[in-house]
Order: C-alpha cells, then structure tokens, then sequence
C-alpha cells in the first residue's frame, strides 16, 4: 500500500490509513504516535474485554435482570473517603459551555464568560479523520493561547480574549475506534487516540501555564470501565513523567448502569476525579437501549421527559449527594437550547424553561451546570448566583435516599403523532449533517448532537418492537412509520429547498435511519454503524 503520510514517520507497527493534510504531521509525529501506540497495546485487550461484558450483560438484562447497587462493593459506598483535592484553578465550575472541536467555535467558547470550556471529540464532532487531527492542531493552539480564526467569506476575524475558560476534553467513548490509526494490525482506541495525542502534546504546557491536562469521560457504564481510565492516566502520566494525580477527570453519569455505581466509579478515580456530570440526553438513551426487551419500559414522547420525571430527578439528587460526600464536583445537565430570531414570544418561552432548569439544579446543590450556545452564559450564571462561594461541596443533602426502583421508575406519558414525526425528522436530519462532518447541529430552536439522533431512532425501534399505541388509537409499526417518515422527509426538502436536499446526504442518512429502526436487535450505537460511511 502506497504511504499517504509520506512526511510522517511512523514507528514500528504503526500505520495512517487517512489523508494528508496541513501541518498533520506537527501532531502525528514519531514520540507521539510512539505513545499512543503503547497506550494501545497496554490496555486494547482489556478494552475489548470491557466491551465484551457489556454484550453479557445486555444479555441478561433481556432475560429479566434488573440493576441495583452492587452488594461487593458495599464498602465503598458506606466508608468514608474523598477523592484528591481539586485544583485551583476548576475549585469554579458554575457554568460550562461545550462544543466540537472546529476552530471558530474553539475560539468564540473560550471567549464565552463559561468558567470551563469542553471540546467535544466526541458526541458533538463528527469523527472523519480531518476532524479528529485538525481538532488536535486547535487545541493545541488552544493552549498556548496562538487560536485564531478569520472567516473565508466574511473576513471577520476572531481572537482569544486575556482571560478565557479552562479546557477540559472530552475524547470519544470505549465504544469507538479511530480506523485511520492502525497499530499492529488492528485500528487503534479512539478513546486513547483523542486521549494520548492531547495529552502528549499539552500536558507539560498546561502545567507551566498554572493549569492541567482536564477531561470529561462518557459512556461509561460500570466502575471497571472507571478502573480503565485510571490505569490508562497513571501509565501515561509515568510515561511523560509528570506527577500521578496531574491528569483530572469528569465522569459523565450518562447510562442507566453507571448509575449505579457511582461512588465506585469514584472510587477507581479518586486520584484523578474532578467529579460527576449529569448527561441527561443520552441517559434516556441508556435506560431505553438497556431495557428494549420489556414493554413495561417504554417511555413516552422525549420531549415530555424532563428532569422532574422521577427516574431522572433521582438520579441527579443521588449524584449531588455522593459526589458532595467525597469532595467532588457534582455538574448540572445541559442547556441545549438556541436564540429564536424573529419570534420574541417563543424566545421569551424558551429562555424561560432554560433558568427553570438551572434554578432547579442551583437549588439542589449542583455545582455547575452546561450550556450549549454563548447567549445561555449569562442566563447560567444568574440562576447560579445563589451560590456564594466557589462550589456548593458542602450542601450533602443528607436527606436524599434513593432506591433501584427510584431510578428505574419509568415515566408515564403519551406518545404523539407529533412526537413520532420529531424523531423521525430531527433523527435523520442530525445523521446526515454528521455525515457529512458536522456533529453539532442547529435544528430548530435546539443544537443537537448525537444523543439527540440515538433518543430518536431508538424510540421509534422501541415503538414499533413493542407495539406501543399512538395516543389517537394507531399502533406503531413499519407502515406507519415508512409512511410518516416519507411525509418528513418531504417537509425536510421543503424546509432547506430542493438543491440543497439534493446535493446533501439524506438517501444514506434515511436508509441508515430505516435500518436502525427496523431491525430486529436494537443497534448500540448510531455512531458505530454510520462510522464507515465517512
């Protein structure tokens, strides 16, 4: 095979599959691709038998095992212990802003007033190769504070303001593989390729700048998968020999199963933590996707599950409660909503279901909560005001107690003609921008990212499996649906006009969406199927 990297040099083993472009080989040189590689052959296997025992496990809750907090690591839960010390500069999280990994966006999130910016390799930033490495060439700018950014049509031209928010990365899931890296034969974690390319180049910089090599871990669905990632940092925080406890990390609390074992997931992290975040979105995923073979837990509309439904309200409680209790960072949900131009009465509307939320989390004694668009900082921040200091650690809210049949509570509600054509319509809208490169997408009044695509095909495929009724009478099944899907589509074409429908992705995106709906096991992952189409 001819090299299409011919200025890169590879070690041993090593192979890029991927295209060439500007300055790649300033991130992929030889002690860098050398690092990830061992981080590759260090932990792959384990890796792969994590992945493993989440398909056992699958299996078994389809034959009719329910969670529950785990009775080996009772201890865990019931001694006391912290987590390290949190570093000086992230003591502050109250609002967080979150994005891809494109340079524009880099530049104007940073500059956001948001106390923390998380650069998202992974549910918002669609993972063609050019993302994926020009992400790293951005941060990495990033860092040294060089970013900016002038727009080709425009000429505007963005600079990093004297006082931007601290970075944490968010690399993609276990789940995930880089294909273009290839390491011994077989394509490399794109878990530790986001992880070790970033780390590898920063970490050292962002030491001497008073800060740290920050991240958001997601996806996790047990405490051994925690126990990974801890192995992972203490190996390549010896491998660059910078002090074990440098690297932090948030774990986003975004499956069903991780929700139960949060103080050990905790635990496993207790050198390295900086807490616990809500992922609301694909938690309903989650609790859906792990429980599709029971009818008893089909959940209705999604845009009707808010967190004051009970299974998602316990959740957030119960991770208020342990994170506090260990001296961690217990961070809000997401805001994903957008400025409605035109209509002031729905803005208005709008906005105000975003401080309900985050007055909500400020009262409960989150210490921080995300938003996804710039204008949503300010709005973040006042409901946030009623903290006095810098977090809200020492609101323990000894009052919570929270049972496994709390967080399986499945909510009650009715699922709509129009809930089904929002997730047929916004589902395969956001998949065929991901096709084309683009992960984090304005759709109506929301920026949506993958877990907004994954809630959508996968209730549908709850539905039709299922049977489920419409509130009007109609039963859920392939005619339906084929039929309401074709109506959606033709709106789409309508809404974005004709040459623009046509010259886009949507035949590979609907038949993609069709197949995901309509098999007959559910998928996993949207991402992992749609991977080998970009």
């Amino acid at each position: 095979m001819t090299d299409p990297h011919p200025t890169i040099d590879c070690p041993s083993g090593v192979q890029i599959t991927g295209a060439s472009g500007a300055d790649y080989e300033s991130i992929l040189t030889r002690p860098a691709l050398e690092f990830v590689a061992s981080l590759q052959r260090e932990f792959g296997a384990r890796r792969r038998d994590l992945l493993a025992q989440r398909v056992e496990r699958q299996k078994r809750l389809d034959a009719g095992e329910r969670p529950d907090f785990l009775a080996q690591t009772a201890d865990r839960r019931t001694s006391e212990w912290r987590v390290a010390e949190i570093p000086a500069d992230i003591r502050c999280r109250k609002v967080e802003i979150t994005g891809p990994v494109d340079r524009k966006m880099i530049v104007n999130a940073l500059n956001s007033g948001a106390d923390v910016f998380m650069a998202d390799f992974e549910d918002s930033s669609s993972p063609t190769w050019s993302n994926m490495v020009e992400g790293q060439l951005h941060l990495r700018d990033a860092v040294r504070r060089e970013i900016d950014f002038t727009h080709p049509e425009t000429g505007k031209h963005y600079a990093l303001d004297d006082d931007p928010a601290v970075l944490f990365v968010r690399p993609r899931g276990w789940h995930l593989d880089e294909a273009h890296l290839v390491v011994d034969g077989a394509p490399v974690s794109g878990s530790l390729f986001d992880f070790g390319l970033f780390l590898f180049h920063n970490a050292k910089e962002q030491l001497a700048r008073g800060s740290g090599p920050y991240f958001y871990l997601p996806k996790l669905e047990s405490h051994l998968e925690a126990r990974l990632w801890n192995d992972v940092f203490v190996h390549a925080q010896r491998g660059l020999g910078i002090p074990n406890g440098t690297i932090r990390a948030t774990v986003l609390i975004e499956t069903i199963l991780a929700a139960f074992e949060m103080d050990e997931i905790l635990w496993e992290l207790r050198d390295h933590s900086a807490g616990l975040n809500c992922g609301r979105w694909d938690y309903i995923f989650s609790f859906i996707k792990r429980f599709r073979a029971d009818p008893t837990f089909v959940v209705p509309d999604r845009a009707t599950v808010g967190m004051d439904r009970r299974f998602l309200r316990s959740y957030s409680q119960l991770l208020i409660k342990t994170c506090h209790r260990r001296r961690a960072h217990a961070m809000g949900g997401m805001a994903a909503q957008i400025p409605i131009k035109g209509d002031a009465a729905a803005n208005d509307a709008a906005l105000a279901k975003v401080r309900a939320d985050k007055r909500r989390e400020a009262n409960d004694g989150h210490d921080g909560t995300w938003v996804a668009h710039p204008a949503l900082v300010a709005i973040a921040r006042e409901e946030f005001a009623i903290v006095q200091g810098e977090n809200q650690l020492d609101v323990l809210r000894e009052d919570v107690e929270i049972t496994a049949a709390d967080l399986l509570a499945v909510p009650e509600g009715k699922i709509t003609d129009g809930g089904l054509r929002e997730n047929l319509r916004v589902g395969v809208q956001y998949l065929e921008a991901w096709l084309r490169g683009n992960g984090c997408v304005p759709l109506y009044i929301f920026f949506d990212d993958a877990a907004t695509a994954e809630i959508s095909r996968t209730q549908v495929w709850q539905w039709i499996h299922h049977g489920a009724k419409l509130d009007d009478g109609r039963t859920v099944d392939r005619t339906l649906v084929e039929s309401v899907f074709a109506e959606e589509l033709d709106r789409i074409r309508v809404e974005l006009g004709a040459d623009r429908f046509d010259a886009g992705c949507f035949d590979v995106a609907r038949d993609l969406f069709n197949e995901m709906m309509f098999a007959e096991e559910l998928p996993e992952f949207l991402t992992s199927r749609a991977y080998d189409r970009i």
